[in-house]
Order: C-alpha cells, then sequence, then structure tokens
C-alpha cells in the first residue's frame, strides 16, 4: 500500500460523504441505518469505478485498507489546493 495520507481519515469520510450524498441525489442507492461503514466504502468504491472516476484496484488488491487509501486519494484531488485537510 502507498504511504499514508497525514489527514486519511478525514479524507476518507470527506470521499464518502460526497460519493454518497451524491449517489443518493441521482437516486442510484438508498442506506439502510443498519447498512455498515464497510459497506458504504466498498459501495462508494465501486460507484467511482463505474462512473470512471478512479482506476479499479489490480486483481487481489482490492481490500478495504486499499479501497479506504483509494477513496482519500481520489478526494484530495477534488478539493481546492488550499483545502484545509491537504495542509
Amino acid at each position: 500500500m502507498a504511504k499514508k495520507l497525514k489527514n486519511e481519515k478525514a479524507l476518507l469520510k470527506l470521499a464518502l460523504d460526497m460519493v454518497l450524498e451524491d449517489a443518493v441525489r441521482r437516486g442510484v442507492v438508498e442506506f439502510e441505518a443498519t447498512d455498515s461503514h464497510d459497506l458504504k466504502i466498498q459501495y462508494a468504491y465501486r460507484l467511482l469505478v463505474h462512473d470512471k472516476s478512479i482506476a479499479p484496484l489490480p486483481n487481489g488488491q482490492d481490500s478495504l485498507p486499499n479501497i479506504r487509501h483509494r477513496l482519500a486519494m481520489w478526494v484530495t484531488h477534488q478539493l481546492p489546493a488550499d483545502h484545509e485537510l491537504l495542509n
């Protein structure tokens, strides 16, 4: 796995908020209160791959830690350069 980002947890949370909010707005998904955090992470990753917003992880490397890192990396490219989480 690549080097951990400084604010990776906060970046992941922001990425999830962005992707899942967009998915619900588009009517692609509805989440239940019982849906796990890991399920939402996997869904967000698969949606971004489907939308061709990110490249899929190589076969055998699609573990949850790698998916979390990929989502955190994705959101760093969506934020303005002066965003507080990038400093």
